[in-house]
């Protein structure tokens, strides 16, 4: 029996954001409302230091040598393990599904519906458990948060996508990365707050980052993301403190919606889910005051809420 909760097969390809259309529902100019939609950092990592040759250079290899240095050190990544910077996660997200025949694709739901839809595309049977060619884990889950462990992964093609793991780096399953048949996803977006520099990485085995690389041709990435990319990933003192504040503030997030009924659902420490007796009508009054949130096609009870920056807490308190 499909339940409140149960992802259903025809749900919309639905994301977080659109603003404008929320403006246009209620009224208010873009700039007028809080978008507490997404999981991204609202404190994002500070832009500094762009030289102008950034902007009009085609990227050179040593700028891209730095980046994926800094990007090995900062995850740890395993000896045997490749890697490749992209332009989004979304972008190796559509590709992976060309790195094999089509077949089986095993996706637990509910989760971050682009890998179905990219397998989908490319003629593969998506399901979501049981024997299968190919197998995809967010890890942790958007939108539960749900932790998986490496046992979990057991297809053939084993894709696990941690662009919310950098909120709990001890829980990495990096260490799989050198495997045959093995990719792990990063997002620089969510965690830095700079989801508009458009930056992701897949690493792990040599033949199928391989792979993603020739499908993603040369200068995949920009002047500005490598030059960006590469400060952030080596300044671990801004990712420690920036773990620490987002703790703080999804728990004082938390204490102020469970105040007004709402259960903790899960969700990371970048987002919150809560479980409402109507997730619309919450959607809507918080709406009437300018704050956008997340509803999902296959709930009427889940509300995601992602952390408000500092200047928006007391127009969400004031809210809620």
């Amino acid at each position: 029996m499909m339940t409140p909760d149960t992802p259903r097969p025809e749900a919309k390809r639905d994301h977080g954001g659109g603003i404008d259309a929320a403006a246009r529902r209620f009224g208010g100019a873009r700039a007028d409302w809080l978008d507490l939609s997404t999981g991204i950092n609202p404190v994002s990592y500070p832009v500094q230091g762009l030289d102008p040759d950034d902007w009009t250079a085609l990227p050179d290899s040593a700028a891209q040598d730095r980046l994926l240095a800094a990007a090995r050190a900062f995850w740890q990544v395993p000896d045997g393990a490749a890697i490749l910077a992209a332009p989004g996660a979304s972008a190796l997200i559509a590709q992976i599904p060309t790195l094999a025949a089509p077949g089986r694709v095993a996706i637990p739901t509910p989760t971050y519906n682009e890998h179905a839809a990219s397998f989908g595309l490319m003629g593969w049977d998506v399901a979501e458990t049981g024997p299968a060619d190919a197998q995809v884990l967010v890890h942790p889950n958007n939108p539960d948060g749900r932790i998986w462990q490496a046992e979990d992964l057991t297809a053939p093609l084993g894709i696990v996508d941690e662009s919310f793991g950098d909120v709990c780096p001890d829980q990495s399953l990096i260490a799989l990365a050198p495997q045959a048949g093995r990719i792990i996803l990063k997002s620089f977006g969510k965690f830095w707050g700079l989801a508009g520099l458009r930056l992701g990485f897949a690493i792990g085995d040599p033949a199928l980052v391989g792979a993603l690389a020739d499908r993603l041709g040369p200068w995949p990435v920009s002047g500005p993301a490598l030059r960006v990319g590469a400060a952030a990933l080596c300044d671990t003192a801004w990712a420690d403190a920036t773990r620490a504040r987002l703790a703080r503030d999804a728990a004082r997030l938390d204490a102020l919606f469970t105040a007004q009924g709402a259960q903790i659902a899960g969700g990371t420490t970048l987002f919150r889910l809560y479980r409402v007796d109507d997730a619309a009508a919450w959607q809507t009054r918080l709406a009437r005051h300018r704050i956008w949130t997340r509803v999902f096609p296959y709930s009427r009870q889940f509300l995601r809420v992602g952390l408000p920056p500092d200047t928006g807490w007391a127009r969400i308190e004031a809210a809620v």
